[in-house]
């Protein structure tokens, strides 16, 4: 009772979760992306390169990079009462790729980030999701002192559909995260559109 007033509790409502994928190539941002947005302390799976590592890990244009994801990034974000949404960093490297079909089970949608450095190095996500119709869209990451190239560039050089979104953005600040998850569900919402039966 309330000043002489019962006061009814509501019912706790089980919200709606949404999974988004957040690929790319080795070294391209995704640690970061998720970390940058996460109300929670991002789950990371991250471990030390080695020497041993160093055939395969190709850290050219990221000389710096002394750690690397072995299985997963994973945070949350809510953004009603009654809808959640879970972020799973893909592993960048060739040999870790088995992860990915795990990982892409329930997804809504993806961000494929990519780097102009190293734009090769996301053909493969792009692939990926092309060939399981995953709606995706593309975030470039706008390192420091990387060049800038307008988003038109980016989408002939990775030869993308018309339909796909490239934006600019940067992994390290909040609201250009956001940005690119708003995005990707939009986008991932119009291809659910086109995918509905016309009504006769």
């Amino acid at each position: 009772m309330i000043f002489g007033r019962s006061e009814r509790r509501k019912a706790p409502v089980e919200p709606v979760t949404l999974k988004i994928l957040v690929a790319g190539g080795f070294g391209v941002g995704k640690t970061t992306l998720v970390g940058a947005v996460s109300e929670i302390r991002p789950l990371r799976t991250e471990e030390l390169l080695t020497e041993a590592g160093r055939p395969v890990d190709d850290i050219e244009g990221v000389e710096r990079k002394s750690t690397t994801t072995v299985a997963m990034d994973f945070g949350r974000i809510t953004l009603r009462d009654d809808l959640v949404l879970y972020l799973f960093g893909t592993p960048g490297q060739n040999r870790f790729w088995f992860l990915w079909d795990e990982l892409s089970t329930g997804a809504l949608g993806a961000v494929v980030l990519a780097d102009t450095r190293r734009l090769e190095d996301c053909f493969a996500a792009v692939d990926y999701f092309e060939r399981r119709s995953i709606p995706f869209i593309v975030g470039v990451n706008c390192f420091d002192g990387a060049a800038r190239h307008p988003t038109d560039a980016v989408r002939q050089a990775l030869d993308l559909d018309p339909d796909v979104p490239v934006v600019l953005c940067d992994a390290r600040d909040k609201e250009s995260v956001k940005d690119v998850l708003i995005g990707v569900v939009g986008h991932a919402a119009e291809a659910a559109e086109r995918r509905q039966p016309a009504a006769t």
